[in-house]
């Protein structure tokens, strides 16, 4: 049934898929039956029945018979009551997970049983070399392709991810019941295994009673990397690098790695309240701590793996400098210690102050709290801080340097105590000569010589045996050691960073870079490499090394994306508070002269301070509150709309500025979102590239919109250096428009071209981003305005424009696709899309965006994950080496042009300009309930507003999948190509479908999705939801589909749809029997539900379908 693994999808074996669905669907009626009783179980069977008999006579051509069978499943539906209706959803619905569980699984088995897997590395590789590629050049161009999966928190994973974890586990039985050496007693517990999931899925509500936050939605992607990418990466990597060896003669680099990971989970604001700079900020070092947490873990196996004693010279010294700094620390902790201890025994002997007859100040104050200038009445204990630095790490890569301990920076210090009670009284203790001891560093100070005496003294020494016990010295271990030891500091550091708690661990104590990171591992790999250990090497290291290359110290770098018009209205109230003008009333070129003028200097544009009231009352009494109290009521509306005062303090030699003028207030409506986003450029200036990955401007239409950008991305990071006394962290982001209309699309190309006639832009692309630009093309909202061919086409137009610009200009192109799942959001199998591309616009490097169900569908389970990259880069690496074909003529061009015209006319005149459009989309479909699903932290629109035009592509799908009519993927197809066939061109789309890869894949996808409509099921929505003034409409539209239908199969020469690809009309036949019921129950829930619209079971019982829909469908938006 579905379009989301179809690229992965070689022919299962449907006798085995059949058995699985029949165990599990045997296993589940066991658990009904227990939980429901025969009663129900007797209503849920005769439904199925009446539903597959329906079918069978619809597949077999007799209509009148299906069509009575279906009115007769409809009116037992109707009377059934709410407990049964809600019962017989969830039956419905976890049927059809569990048919999507065995699917998966035999796909799974079916990839792993071949020998000549289509699309692998070794397999296109094959082919490549075969095909006249000198091994050489086909080396170089793997080495060099640079593909990035981006993961985002779309809206449309519909199940739980508890649901989700128990589904992986029945995949896991699943395989665990292939194996041909299983017994009987240990099949008999793993059927109990199963039952005892199906029970435990049952009793779990289906349903989010809560929207995820967007760090909840950031956890789930790291979830996914930490469940399956974790284990799939080194396995890809070992295919591609035998692959390669097998072809070239060469293995992979060790730290070459073709795919890298994204996420957008936690940075894409782009009309989501909910992500502020905080989030970015917490998700990016979230991000990192799991990183580290997962070297820890492979770190550890690693010492227990590598236990031999031979090594490299190099090794050999680094070990012994380790240890020899062990013991230095050990002898001094010692030493200071009894030195600590005797003076205090002396000073309490001879000059016993008196006891306290109070608690000190501070003192009911949590320990991790500042005490600024707190005195104290008892000894102060000073440690080494930022000045001891235990070992010297320059130039270890040249040469391994021995490690000595200064003791000479170390003194005596007798410190005083300021108290008059006390005044005589002082205490010997030790103290970096020279440094000046701030209450942050006594903290920290405090912190370290605790850490260092209580992993020394307690449990974990008796964990770990001390190094005179080892025998001989295993390097291995005491390298991994050491690094462990630098990872957990890491880690701990993280955690301070993540509760606001002060943390000034010395940087030479943890790793903040991968390289520094890779450095003692590629210390150890050359060492077992040149001791004759190579094999050993090549193992659970290499994967290490590996997973270093791949994921960093990160994991995903996170992307920022937010909207252009965001960055105009904080211009806008800068430029007006600097009596510059209005920002946003000016031309193109006027802001263009700005902002390059702004990009040349060197002073800062943005305000340093910016503080935000929080309330009304604050706002008020910044303003002096001088205008009339009209809008008093509207104080209370939402923190977004609080008032904002701005406090500037920039000297009258910086800028012509208005002494007077020194406190300003922006319009309420507007100030929230203007501190917003300066605190976003501000976060991202203080992690940097090495955290962040690029920043996306949605909705671009000019240069202007991304040169703004990269001004208040300048002047964030001037203040942040400031304030540092250093350079900010990383290098700048990179700055992507995103074009999404199709007014923005057909600009593209202009808009590329007048940035990098730009001498400045220019430069700075060729300087800071190797000379590569970046630019992302949207499928959601183009499809949305125009319909699925007239985006695809503006899409195809669009990237051969700027991928000619760049050209032009002497600079790279990296497209990044916006797609999402499903086809009418540029969805559908990899490998087609990628193939289908313009050719030179994939010239080794991509970046594609995975949403929502696409990333638990294609990298759920590690196996699964490793074929999807294997598909990537044998994509890629076919679209480098051998381009797509152009349209053979300039005719073909010209038809698209006149399909395009006239569907996009069909397309806009049904959905912008009928009047009667809206109430029918908001009659038929359950549009106004799908935000109740709680799916996504983000609005499902942009804006406040009923119309089209700001409804988010995603409920714009979901809506139309869910009545079966899937409506934005094919509306105007069928008008396109039927007035094109009229005019005698039908030979001419015939040789086009033939031989132009494009036009074969749009096509094929809509093909696919006139496969999965239903025309009998939508007919019953209109009948029963949609008022009799308005079904005309509707009839008309599925009129309109059978017009598709007919045009497609005239192109393609098919007899009927689906019939090029059987497994999946099958695999859609098979879902039937229970997919059309739960529509009709979702038809029957929605009719009571608007009648009682206070009805929380209803509302229940109807989310309840529309998450068995989505599960049939596999698909949501």
């Amino acid at each position: 049934m579905t379009d989301i693994t179809d690229d992965i999808a070689e022919e299962i074996s449907f006798q085995g898929f059949e058995d699985d669905c029949r165990l599990l669907g045997n296993l589940l009626n066991d658990v009904l039956q227990r939980e429901l009783g025969p009663d129900f179980m007797e209503k849920l069977e005769r439904t199925r029945v009446l539903a597959q008999s329906a079918c069978n006579m619809r597949m077999a051509g007799i209509e009148d018979t299906a069509e009575l069978l279906e009115k007769q499943l409809a009116a037992e539906l109707s009377k059934m009551t709410l407990e049964e209706a809600l019962s017989l959803a969830r039956a419905f619905s976890h049927y059809l997970n569990l048919t999507g569980i065995a699917e998966t699984h035999h796909r799974v088995t079916k990839a792993r049983g071949s020998t000549n897997l289509s699309k692998s590395c070794d397999d296109v590789l094959n082919q490549l070399v075969q095909g006249g590629i000198s091994p050489a050049d086909l080396y170089d161009t793997v080495c060099k392709q640079e593909v990035e999966i981006v993961l985002t928190a779309h809206p449309t994973q519909i199940n739980r991810r508890t649901l989700q974890y128990k589904h992986i586990k029945i995949a896991h039985l699943l395989e665990y019941n292939d194996r041909p050496d299983l017994g009987h007693e240990d099949r008999e517990m793993l059927i109990e295994d199963l039952v005892r999931e199906l029970a435990s899925i049952w009793q779990t509500d289906e349903l989010r009673r809560h929207k995820p936050t967007p760090v909840d939605e950031a956890r789930a992607g790291l979830n996914i990397v930490e469940q399956s990418l974790w284990r799939a990466v080194p396995h890809y990597l070992r295919r591609l690098s035998n692959a390669l060896k097998k072809h070239t003669g060469k293995p992979l680099p060790l730290t070459c790695t073709p795919i890298k990971f994204g996420s957008w989970m936690g940075g894409d604001r782009d009309g989501n309240p909910n992500v502020t700079a905080k989030v970015t900020r917490d998700v990016s070092l979230l991000s990192r701590w799991m990183a580290v947490d997962l070297y820890l873990r492979e770190v550890d196996n690693l010492r227990f793996e590598l236990s031999m004693n031979q090594c490299s010279a190099k090794l050999s010294g680094l070990a012994r400098e380790i240890l020899e700094k062990e013991k230095t620390l050990d002898d001094w902790h010692e030493t200071r210690s009894q030195q600590s201890s005797l003076g205090q025994f002396k000073n309490y002997s001879n000059h016993a102050p008196p006891l306290p007859t109070q608690l000190p100040a501070g003192a009911d104050l949590p320990s991790c709290a500042e005490h600024n200038d707190m005195k104290t009445h008892y000894p102060r204990l000073d440690v080494p801080g930022t000045e001891f630095k235990p070992m010297n790490r320059q130039g270890r890569q040249d040469s391994l340097k021995e490690f000595s301990l200064d003791t000479s920076k170390l003194s005596i210090k007798t410190h005083g105590n300021d108290n008059a009670n006390n005044s005589g009284n002082g205490q010997s203790v030790v103290t970096p000569r020279g440094t000046a001891s701030s209450s942050s560093q006594l903290l920290l100070q405090r912190r370290q010589f605790a850490e260092s005496q209580i992993g020394r003294t307690s449990f974990q020494k008796l964990l770990e045996p001390s190094s005179s016990q080892i025998p001989g010295i295993a390097p291995y271990r005491v390298v991994l050691g050491d690094v462990k030891e630098k990872l957990s500091k890491s880690r701990r550091r993280l955690e301070l960073l993540l509760e606001d708690l002060p943390c000034e661990y010395d940087p030479w104590d943890y790793y903040e870079t991968s390289e520094q990171l890779l450095e003692p591992l590629l210390l150890c790999y050359d060492s077992l490499q040149c001791s004759g250990s190579g094999i050993l090497g090549d193992g659970r290291l290499a994967d290490l090394i590996r997973r270093v290359a791949t994921f960093g110290m990160v994991l995903m770098k996170l992307d920022l994306r937010q909207e252009s018009g965001r960055h105009s209205e904080t211009l806008d109230a800068i430029t007006k508070y600097l009596d510059m003008g209005a920002y946003s009333e000016w031309d193109e070129d006027k802001k263009l002269e700005f902002l390059t003028r702004e990009l040349k200097g060197k002073r800062p544009l943005v305000p340093p301070t910016i503080e935000v009231a929080t309330s009304y009352e604050e706002y008020s009494d910044a303003s002096q509150c001088g205008s009339d109290s009209d809008e008093m009521g509207d104080k209370v509306e939402s923190r977004k709309e609080a008032a904002t005062k701005i406090n500037i303090k920039k000297s009258n030699s910086q800028r012509n500025v208005n002494p007077l003028k020194m406190h300003m207030s922006f319009p309420r409506n507007v100030t929230f979102d203007i501190k917003e986003v300066l605190d976003t450029f501000r976060v991202a200036a203080e992690l940097g590239s090495d955290s962040l990955g690029a920043y996306v401007i949605s909705m671009a239409s000019n240069a202007s919109d991304v040169l703004a950008v990269e001004l208040l991305q300048k002047d964030a990071r001037l203040a942040v250096a400031g304030e540092l006394g250093r350079p900010c962290p990383g290098g700048t982001l990179r700055v992507v428009p995103l074009f999404e209309t199709v007014k923005d699309l057909r600009q593209a190309g202009s808009v590329i071209r007048k940035l990098l006639s730009i001498d400045w832009y220019h430069d700075h692309i060729i300087k800071n981003h190797n000379g590569h630009q970046e630019v992302m093309v949207g499928y959601s909202d183009s499809g949305k305005d125009a319909g699925r061919f007239t985006a695809a086409w503006e899409l195809y137009k669009a990237q051969q424009d700027v991928t000619t610009a760049c050209n032009e200009y002497g600079i790279k192109i990296t497209l990044f696709h916006g797609r999402g799942g499903s086809i009418g959001r540029g969805g559908g199998p990899t490998h087609l899309a990628i193939q289908s591309q313009p050719p030179g616009s994939v010239m080794g490097t991509l970046r594609s965006t995975e949403q929502g169900e696409m990333v638990q569908a294609k990298f759920g389970l590690p196996q699964m994950a490793v074929r999807q990259l294997e598909i990537y880069t044998t994509a890629v690496l076919l679209a480098t080496i051998r381009p797509p074909q152009s349209p053979k003529e300039e005719k073909w061009r010209k038809l698209m042009d006149e399909i395009s015209q006239i569907s996009s006319t069909t397309y806009r005149t049904t959905v912008y300009e009928n009047p009667e459009f809206l109430a029918y989309f908001h009659e038929a479909t359950p549009q106004a309930e799908l935000g109740c699903l709680n799916i996504g932290s983000r609005p499902t629109r942009r804006k406040v507003s009923t119309g089209i035009g700001h409804l988010r592509a995603i409920p714009w799908i979901f809506a139309w999948t869910q009545t079966r009519l899937i409506l934005p993927a094919w509306l105007g197809v069928g008008a396109g190509l039927k007035g094109i066939c009229e005019k005698g061109h039908t030979e001419d789309l015939r040789a086009m479908y033939k031989e132009w890869p494009f036009f074969q894949s749009t096509i094929d996808l809509i093909e696919m999705v006139l496969g999965k409509a239903d025309i009998p099921i939508a007919k019953h929505y209109d009948e029963v939801l949609v008022s009799e003034s308005r079904q005309e409409l509707g009839a008309e539209l599925r009129r309109e589909l059978l017009t598709a239908e007919k045009f497609v199969l005239l192109i393609t020469g098919h007899e009927k749809l689906s019939e090029n690809n059987r497994s999946l009309r099958k695999l859609i036949e098979s879902r039937l029997p229970y997919l059309n019921p739960i529509n009709m129950l979702q038809v029957e829930i929605l009719k009571r539900l608007r009648r009682d619209d206070d009805n929380n079971k209803l509302r229940d019982a109807l989310l309840i379908t529309i998450n068995g829909i989505a599960a049939g469908m596999r698909n949501t938006g």
